[in-house]
C-alpha cells in the first residue's frame, strides 16, 4: 500500500508518549564491588567509571579531597604526570577526574579494543599514585592564580557566597577553598586522604557502551583483588547540620566599578526522598527551568534587564536548595529582584493555564528523552538513581508527575515553597 503524502501524519504530543527507562545489569567483584553495566550502542566505544565516596564531605582540611582526585593522574612509582598522559594519548583514551561534594571518580572513555590494555594502568593509578612535591606544587600555583582569576568575577563570587549562606560555611555544601586553603595544603594531607578513600575506599563501577567480549572479567582481574569495599556499606564518618544565616539579604560590591551584577536567590528545599520532590520540578520549569520559562519571558523578554535567567533545584545527595540565579545591570539589580518575587506571587495566585503548563510539560518530556540518548547518558540517569537508593520506578513516577499534575496542585506547591520571607538573597557587583 503507497502512502498518500496529501494526508498529514498525526501529531502527538510529547506528553503521550510511553517512555521506558533501559535496564541495566549487576555484577560483583570477588572484593565485593558491584558493577553496573549497560551493553548498548553501535559505536565501538566504552565508559568506564570508577566512583569513590571520596567528595569534599570527607575531608580533614579544605581542598583535600579536589586535589587528591585532581593529583591521581600526576605520578605513580613507573610513570610521571607527563608519561601517564602520553600513555593513555597513545591509544586515543581520555582519562578524567572529577570530585563532587560526596563523591570523586576517575572517568575512562576508549575504543573497546583498547581496554585491555588501559585498565591496568588505571588500576595503578588508585593503587600505585605517589603524589610528586613539584607536581603538587605546580597545582597549588595553578589553583591560587586560578582563584586570583575568579575572585574578580561577580558571577564566581556569588556562586560560592550564596551556599554558604543557605548551608552555613561549615557545611561540606556551602564550604570554599580560600588561598590560604590551597597554601596550607601538604602531600602528607593528600596521601593520608588517598589511604583511606581510594586505596580502601567504598566503590562502585559503572560501564557503558558497546561491551567487548571479557570485560567483566578483566575488571575482576584488576580491580578484584583490590582492597575496596561495597559503596552501599559507606555511612558518612561526619554529620553536618545546615546553619543558614540570620540576615536574608546581601549587598555586596566586590568591583566598585563594575556595571554587572551577580544575582543569586535561594531556599533550603527537601531532597528527592519528599513527595514534593517531583511535582517541584515541574513548578521550578514552568517558573524558570528553561528558555520558554516565565522568569524569561518577563526579565528578559518583556523587560530586558538580562541576558537569561534561570531557577534550579540542585542535585545534592543530601539536602538541597531551590536556586534563582542571573547577571543583570547594576542599575536594575533591584528591580530583576522585585520581577522575581511578582513571578512567585502570580504562581501562588492564580492557576497556571492548559497551554502554557502542557508547553512546559512537554518540554520536561522532551528533555527526558533527550537524556535516554545513548548508553553513557542511560548510565548517568541510572547512577543519579542507584546513589540516591532510589529504582527504575522513581523513574516512572516523576513521568507520572508531570504528565497528571494539574495547575491547582501547582498553585497549592507554590503557596508552600515560593514564600519570598523563605529565600536568602545575595547580589554581588
Amino acid at each position: 500500500m503507497s502512502l498518500d503524502r496529501k494526508i498529514a501524519p498525526d501529531i502527538k504530543e510529547p506528553i503521550d508518549f510511553k517512555i521506558s527507562l533501559p535496564l541495566i545489569q549487576k555484577a560483583t567483584l570477588k572484593n565485593g564491588v558491584d558493577v553496573y553495566y549497560l551493553d548498548m550502542g553501535t559505536e565501538e566505544a566504552v565508559q568506564i567509571s570508577w566512583m569513590f565516596y571520596a567528595g569534599s564531605w570527607n575531608e580533614e582540611k579544605k581542598s583535600q579531597a579536589g586535589a587528591t582526585n585532581f593529583m591521581l593522574k600526576n605520578g605513580t612509582s613507573e610513570k610521571s604526570a607527563f608519561e601517564i598522559n602520553e600513555f593513555f594519548e597513545y591509544y586515543g583514551a581520555y582519562l578524567n577526574r572529577t570530585c563532587y561534594t560526596e563523591t570523586a571518580d576517575l572517568t575512562l572513555h576508549t575504543l573497546n579494543k583498547h581496554v585491555s590494555v588501559l585498565l591496568p594502568e588505571v588500576s595503578k593509578l588508585i593503587m600505585d599514585s605517589v603524589f610528586p612535591e613539584d607536581e603538587l606544587a605546580l597545582f597549588k600555583q595553578n589553583s591560587l592564580q586560578r582563584l586570583k582569576v575568579n575572585l574578580t568575577k561577580s558571577d564566581f563570587v556569588a556562586g560560592r557566597l550564596i551556599d554558604a549562606l543557605v548551608y552555613g560555611e561549615e557545611h561540606p555544601y556551602g564550604r570554599y577553598n580560600n588561598a590560604e586553603d590551597y597554601t596550607a595544603l601538604t602531600r602528607e594531607d593528600l596521601v593520608q586522604f588517598y589511604e583511606k578513600h581510594y586505596k580502601q575506599g567504598y566503590c562502585a563501577i559503572f560501564l557503558a557502551g558497546k561491551l567487548p567480549k571479557g570485560i567483566l572479567e578483566e575488571l575482576d582481574l584488576h580491580f578484584g583483588s583490590l582492597p575496596f569495599k561495597n559503596h552501599k556499606g559507606y555511612k558518612a564518618s561526619r554529620i553536618f547540620k545546615p546553619t543558614p544565616a540570620e540576615q536574608k539579604k546581601h549587598w555586596i560590591v566586590n568591583d566598585e566599578k563594575g556595571v554587572q551584577a551577580a544575582i543569586r536567590i535561594a531556599r533550603p528545599f527537601p531532597d528527592r526522598t519528599n513527595p514534593d520532590f517531583q511535582p517541584a520540578l515541574l513548578l521550578n520549569t514552568l517558573f524558570g527551568g528553561f528558555f520558554g520559562s516565565r522568569l524569561m519571558a518577563n526579565i528578559r523578554e518583556e523587560k530586558g534587564y538580562t541576558y537569561g535567567i534561570y531557577s534550579y533545584i540542585q542535585n545534592h545527595l543530601g539536602e538541597t536548595a531551590w536556586m534563582v540565579s542571573t547577571e543583570a545591570g547594576r542599575d536594575v539589580a533591584e528591580a530583576t529582584i522585585e520581577e522575581v518575587y511578582k513571578e512567585m506571587k502570580l504562581l501562588c495566585e492564580e492557576p497556571v493555564d492548559d497551554e502554557e503548563l502542557l508547553t512546559t510539560k512537554n518540554y520536561m518530556i522532551g528533555s527526558i528523552l533527550g537524556d535516554l540518548d545513548g548508553a553513557f547518558q542511560i548510565m548517568a540517569r541510572w547512577r543519579n538513581l542507584l546513589l540516591n537508593n532510589l529504582d527504575e520506578q522513581y523513574f516512572y513516577t516523576s513521568l507520572q508527575t508531570i504528565k497528571t499534575a494539574s495547575p491547582e496542585y501547582l498553585m497549592q506547591l507554590a503557596n508552600k515553597y515560593l514564600k519570598p520571607e523563605a529565600f536568602h538573597e545575595l547580589v554581588v557587583i
